[in-house]
Order: structure tokens, then sequence, then C-alpha cells
């Protein structure tokens, strides 16, 4: 009656996934809900809802998840879809492709980052006029 936990206990986006400290683990994961990391995994991880990767995790991976929280070592590319968050103490090693970025300070970044939704937003093109270019052509381009 006290102390017992339900059977079924997921969190509101899906049951948690974890590969424990102390655990190597190759290949490719894909999960529904979250991923947490404390162990070593070196491979694919495919589109978690989250993937937190803790303070003793070690990924070398390509990920492609919903959201990331990253307090250990990530080498590797990252696509996020709504946000990443580093935080202090963490190492990464390769690109990052997310809408929002948090870094805290003490962290160790080296690769490129691109955010936003995909659309840049550019400048109208200024028109410039074409009446007149024969007049400020060189004389050897008007024959």
């Amino acid at each position: 009656m006290f102390n017992k936990e339900p059977e079924n206990q997921t969190m509101a986006s899906g049951q948690t996934s974890m590969i424990a400290q102390g655990c190597k683990f190759d290949g490719k994961v894909v999960v529904n809900g979250t991923l947490r990391i404390e162990g070593e995994f070196k491979g694919d991880i495919g589109t978690p809802e989250s993937l937190v990767i803790g303070k003793t995790g070690v990924v070398h991976a390509n990920c492609n998840v919903k959201n990331a929280i990253i307090g250990g070592q990530l080498f590797g590319n990252i696509v996020a879809e709504n946000k990443i968050e580093l935080q202090s103490g963490s190492h990464v090693e390769g690109d990052i492709k997310t809408k929002r970025l948090v870094i805290d300070e003490g962290v160790f970044f080296e690769g490129n980052c691109s955010m936003g939704s995909g659309t840049r937003k550019t400048p109208a093109p200024t028109h410039t006029s074409t009446h007149g270019d024969a007049a400020k052509q060189p004389e050897t381009l008007k024959k």
C-alpha cells in the first residue's frame, strides 16, 4: 500500500529507457519517449522524445531527436527539432542543428551550429536600372 510504485509508471511523453553507468552499447537505438545515457554508447540515436546524456555519459553517435540535454560527452552531429541544452562541464564535438540552444558556462563545444526553422529571412532584392549600360561598357565591348 505504501511506497508502492505503479507498475507502468511513465512520463508524460512516454517511457524512459536508460543505458546505465558501466554499460557499453554499440548499435542503433530507436525509442518512444526519453533515452537517458549514463554509460557509453556508439552508433545512431533515432528520434526519442528527449535525449539526456548524463555527466558520466559518453556518446559517439549521430543523433536525431526532438529535445536534448547534454551533461556528459557527445562526439557526433545532433539534430534536435526543438531544443538543445548544453550543461556546464559538457563536451560536444560535432555539428548542432536546432531551433533553440542553451549553453551554460563551462561548456566545451567544437563544431558548427545552425539555428532556426530552416527558412532564412533575406532582404528583398534592390532594383537596378539597365538603361544606359551600353554607354558604361568599355569601347572594346561595344562592338
